[in-house]
């Protein structure tokens, strides 16, 4: 496993109950964010998956819109609190860039703030996988934190961990998704408490 992905394996391994406790609730009190899934899953034909998935809160809130879903995370700590707290769904541990699936298999795919931890040349390869889990015509949501800077926090939700994040432009993921297969139908930015954030959605081509 290469070294960022192990770096942040770890690091959700170490936090993820803390986490658990404290970002799905964020989560539930923003409907401007939830607005974009409630259009994804308004258009989205066939199974999904959210990759990235953490605790599975959004992969529970795409179940309660009434899509055919299940998650999928890096950290098998997250995996299991996912499991614990959403026993009726399904969750598995793989990481975005070599997902367990068929040529063209899913509806749709959502990767919601899970670019956060991906060095740049690793994003399209991210994205080639997505598009080829895809079925023709399948969409595809990425949300993430916009800047130009990379973090190495020493802490995070109460414990000594480190990691990178990366923050992004959107014309560089638009262009990122271009160039693999996809064309962008959907943008939506959020003026957050510390940075602004974007969700994309787009259509496998």
């Amino acid at each position: 496993m290469t070294d960022y992905l192990t770096m942040t394996r770890d690091a959700y391994d170490t936090f993820a109950e803390t986490y658990a406790s404290e970002v799905p609730a964020r989560f539930a009190k923003d409907p401007v964010l939830r607005s974009m899934l409630s259009a994804f899953a308004a258009q989205v034909t066939g199974p999904v998956m959210e990759v990235g998935c953490g605790p599975g809160h959004v992969t529970a809130h795409l179940a309660s819109l009434g899509l055919s879903v299940s998650g999928t995370d890096l950290s098998p700590r997250m995996i299991e609190v996912a499991r614990r707290t959403y026993p009726d769904l399904q969750f598995s541990v793989a990481s975005m860039t070599a997902l367990d699936l068929a040529d063209g298999t899913l509806g749709g795919l959502v990767s919601w703030w899970s670019l956060l931890h991906l060095p740049p040349d690793v994003v399209p390869v991210a994205f080639a996988e997505f598009r080829r889990v895809l079925a023709p015509d399948g969409l595809l949501v990425v949300g993430f934190a916009v800047g130009d800077e990379i973090l190495r926090p020493e802490s995070a939700y109460g414990h000594d961990v480190t990691f990178d994040a990366y923050m992004r432009q959107p014309k560089d993921v638009e262009a990122h998704l271009t160039q693999s297969g996809f064309a962008v139908t959907a943008t939506m930015t959020i003026i957050g408490p510390k940075r602004p954030g974007v969700v994309l959605m787009a259509q496998k081509q």
